[in-house]
């Protein structure tokens, strides 16, 4: 059964307005959205985990670009809203320039470069307490939170702290990540929720990491 979104009063961001510098020569054409991963984009593997959520169509799916706009609206077509930005928004950036759009929803925040495979995002969709909320998995390599966790590529992000950043961000204007913004401070305060997620992550920002999710992707076919 697909994971549900509580009470539908929620929204998805996804997030893929990145040149993807480091995946060069492969993005040299092709925005890093577009990249396939066992023959499947990872744009569609995000939209795909939205509407496992529930979450469809231009009322209820956003997806920002930068890079190769046309490409990426193509891609989209009718399944999402397009937010094309004439420069890149930062993502803390890009959540206030949409508050108008999520109108009292929470917020699920998608990067488009994740492959996720094998496991639920249920522990990412239980209902909002009002903090933000990260999907993670284990790793201590490359950690992001207390030296074991790393950002899974999902967030939940309250309405309030959406409105927040509306509040407190200068319309038009570059903004730092979600991390400088909520996160970093949240975590201090000890109101970041952590979500562990059971499956296999690998963020595609790299070009080994992008052939590891390639050949994860090969052998569970």
């Amino acid at each position: 059964m697909a994971d549900r979104i509580h009470g539908g009063q929620c929204c998805a961001i996804v997030l893929a307005a990145g040149e993807g510098t480091r995946l060069r020569p492969l993005t040299l054409r092709t925005p890093k959205p577009l990249l396939r991963v066992g023959g499947i984009t990872l744009l569609d593997r995000t939209l795909a985990d939205a509407a496992g959520l529930g979450l469809t169509g231009p009322e209820e799916v956003t997806v920002n670009a930068h890079y190769l706009t046309d490409q990426v609206a193509a891609a989209v077509g009718d399944r999402a809203r397009l937010l094309r930005e004439p420069y890149p928004l930062g993502t803390a950036g890009t959540v206030a320039a949409l508050a108008d759009w999520v109108a009292a929803r929470d917020a699920v925040i998608f990067n488009a470069d994740a492959y996720r495979a094998g496991g639920s995002l249920l522990e990412l969709t239980k209902p909002a307490t009002g903090r933000a909320r990260l999907l993670v998995v284990r790793d201590t390599e490359r950690p992001d939170f207390d030296g074991r966790w790393r950002f899974a590529g999902a967030s939940l992000l309250p309405w309030q702290l959406v409105r927040r950043l509306a509040d407190t961000l200068t319309p038009g204007l570059t903004a730092p990540g979600l991390y400088e913004h909520v996160w970093r401070d949240a975590h201090a305060a000890g109101e970041l929720e952590l979500a562990e997620y059971s499956g296999v992550f690998i963020d595609c920002g790299t070009p080994d990491d992008y052939a590891a999710a390639n050949r994860h992707a090969d052998a569970t076919a």
